[in-house]
C-alpha cells in the first residue's frame, strides 16, 4: 500500500505544481484551488508513505519522479523546450530513482 500512497502523492504534487503557472500568482480561482488541494493531498499521502519507507528514500523518489513529470507536462502544456542537457538530466534522475527503488536495501520490498 505504501507504493500506492507514494505514486498518488507524486501525481497530486505534479498536478498542483503544474497548476501554479495557471493560477497566475493565485489570482485565478480554479487553478489556485487545484494547487491548494493538490499540495495538501500530496503531503498527507507522503506522510502515510513515511510510515514504512525511510524519509530520504521516499523523498528522493517523490521529488525525482515529480520533477520529471513536471518537466514533461511543462513541455506539453506550456511548450517549454527541453534541450539535450535537460533530456540527459531527466534520464539521470530516472536512473537514480530506478537504482534506489530496485537496489537499495533501505527500501521495503
Amino acid at each position: 500500500m505504501q507504493y500506492v500512497y507514494l505514486v498518488t502523492a507524486i501525481v497530486c504534487e505534479v498536478v498542483a505544481t503544474s497548476a501554479l503557472k495557471a493560477s497566475d500568482g493565485f489570482r485565478v480561482l480554479g487553478p489556485t484551488v487545484l494547487v491548494l488541494v493538490g499540495y495538501t493531498a500530496a503531503f498527507f499521502l507522503l506522510s502515510l508513505t513515511l510510515r514504512t519507507i525511510p524519509v530520504g528514500i521516499a523523498y528522493a523518489i517523490w521529488s525525482g519522479v515529480g520533477q520529471v513529470l513536471v518537466m514533461c507536462l511543462a513541455w506539453v502544456l506550456y511548450r517549454q523546450t527541453l534541450d539535450t542537457a535537460a533530456l540527459v538530466g531527466i534520464a539521470l534522475i530516472l536512473l537514480g530513482v530506478i537504482v534506489l527503488s530496485l537496489f537499495s536495501k533501505s527500501m521495503p520490498h
